[in-house]
């Protein structure tokens, strides 16, 4: 029976960057570390897109694809807003690229290894530690075990919420015959779309150049669309909006992210953990999760390597997840305007403090001037309604009808 002091269940970004910081030269307690990926086919992730920010300089930043010192935001109207949120830059990470520079410190790591399993279930082990069972390439059953299990796989079911919409989006790289693009400029949210009934859409443009983008469809609400609907949206905006066409579509994305009040807690038993979305990465007001895995995976590697036990506390404050509570039933009530509400911000709040409130990452201070920037009628009435809501299980997870799995911006 395969063993080792840590077992990571899946190789996306929360997988990956565990190991990564576990697997860093100096540790104290030196730990054998093993990644279990699904074998190659639709388990297996898919070729994805993570976005974040942070002053130049990262740990990443051999591998980006890109990253942008403005940023614009555009009314429903086309009224842009455009700001420069130095320190930070906004970051593209490609997961090809991501993986490659990982897998430099992994493969050079003594006490690594890897496995394929399409994984069955993961659990204590009855004497002790954790175990995780699953069936190799061939069909036979395989038994893993180790002290300690994280688990990075997305839960089938959301928790127990208040407040559960979705955030649904397909994006495609684009090139197009002439410039278009503004290549030191991200639009990060464009709201130029057609609004949905119940929630809010908007695009988001990330150039690569003059005439290559990431050009992406979003919606909150509380359902995923059909694959066609992301498609007519994107040629609205790509050839109305944009006036983009001729252009060529090199690559899709798409992606369900869950947006709730719901808990997640990371702990799924005595010596079993969850990390990633399905550990409370994922901010539940905005759908990012790469930097708080980034936050999660060196607080859990820096407690391991130290000798000591894993730590539970969310990548988010209390604090944070409370207003993330708030906002997300003001706009499902539809009491605030989406649109209006994340414009206004932009315009109204110092950039870099913005984004380090929507990446959870804000002092107190800061939290509380940005609160004050919102529409505070509506959100005191969220306020006083929220206590008496009782928390329900929502449905199971749609499936995608895409052939691509959910993405971790």
């Amino acid at each position: 029976m395969p063993y080792a002091d840590v077992v990571i269940v899946g190789a996306g970004a929360a997988g990956l960057s565990l190991a990564y910081r576990l697997c860093a030269p100096g540790a104290r307690v030196p730990l054998s570390v093993l990644l279990i990926d699904a074998p190659p086919g639709p388990l297996r992730p898919q070729p994805r897109t993570w976005c974040f920010w942070e002053p130049p300089g990262g740990e990443f930043d051999a591998a980006l694809t890109a990253s942008w010192q403005r940023l614009r935001v555009r009314a429903a109207d086309g009224a842009a807003t455009v700001t420069v949120p130095a320190p930070l830059r906004y970051k593209m990470l490609r997961s090809d690229a991501f993986t490659g520079l990982v897998d430099q410190r992994l493969d050079a790591s003594a006490g690594f290894r890897r496995a394929e399993l399409t994984v069955l279930a993961v659990r204590d082990a009855a004497g002790g530690g954790g175990e995780v069972v699953g069936r190799d390439a061939g069909g036979r059953r395989t038994v893993v075990t180790g002290r300690y299990v994280f688990d990075s796989r997305p839960p089938g079911r959301p928790p127990a919420a208040r407040t559960t919409l979705l955030q649904h989006f397909t994006g495609w790289f684009v090139r197009t015959e002439r410039p278009v693009f503004e290549p030191d400029t991200a639009d990060l949210m464009d709201f130029r779309t057609p609004q949905p009934h119940h929630g809010l859409s908007f695009a988001y443009v990330l150039p690569l150049d003059a005439r290559s983008a990431l050009v992406e469809y979003t919606e909150f609400s509380r359902t995923p669309l059909e694959p066609a609907a992301y498609a007519r949206a994107l040629h609205h905006h790509l050839d109305t909006v944009l006036g983009a066409s001729p252009y060529r579509v090199s690559a899709t994305e798409h992606g369900v992210i869950p947006m709730t009040d719901g808990r997640f807690p990371p702990r799924a038993g005595r010596s079993v953990f969850r990390i990633g979305t399905a550990g409370g990465a994922t901010r539940p007001s905005t759908g990012y999760t790469f930097s708080a895995v980034q936050r999660q995976s060196r607080s859990l590697a820096a407690a391991l390597r130290a000798g000591g036990e894993p730590g539970t506390r969310s990548p988010y404050r209390a604090r944070s997840l409370a207003m993330d509570a708030v906002m997300l039933r003001a706009l499902d009530t539809g009491r605030v305007d989406g649109a209006a509400f994340f414009t206004g911000l932009f315009r109204s709040v110092p950039p870099a403090r913005l984004l380090r409130f929507l990446d959870g990452s804000a002092p107190l201070r800061e939290e509380v001037l940005v609160g004050l920037r919102t529409p505070v009628g509506p959100m005191l009435r969220t306020v006083a309604e929220l206590p008496f809501r009782a928390r329900r299980s929502p449905p199971a997870a749609p499936r995608s009808t895409l052939p691509h799995p959910p993405d971790e911006e």
